[in-house]
């Protein structure tokens, strides 16, 4: 089974980096790298990921702002 991974990072930098992390990884892949949270909640709903890697410091919906939208849906 693959494990299917969200990232949302309002820095490219930081998001590409974690995206090569998980994609290193054999039983994982990333299927969305997203720089905007409320994007990052929209997509999530969408794609249903196993794991969704959230900033924390996201500007206008914070991380946990936007990880309580992503659980309620």
């Amino acid at each position: 089974m693959t494990i299917r991974v969200l990232i949302a990072d309002d820095h490219g930098v930081v998001a590409e980096g974690l995206g090569f992390v998980v994609e290193a990884q054999a039983d994982m892949e990333v299927i969305a790298c997203i720089q905007d949270s409320r994007e990052a909640v929209r997509r999530s709903i969408e794609t249903q990921p196993d794991v969704v890697l959230i900033d924390q410091a996201m500007p206008e919906l914070n991380g946990a702002e936007a990880t309580y939208l992503i659980r309620e849906r």
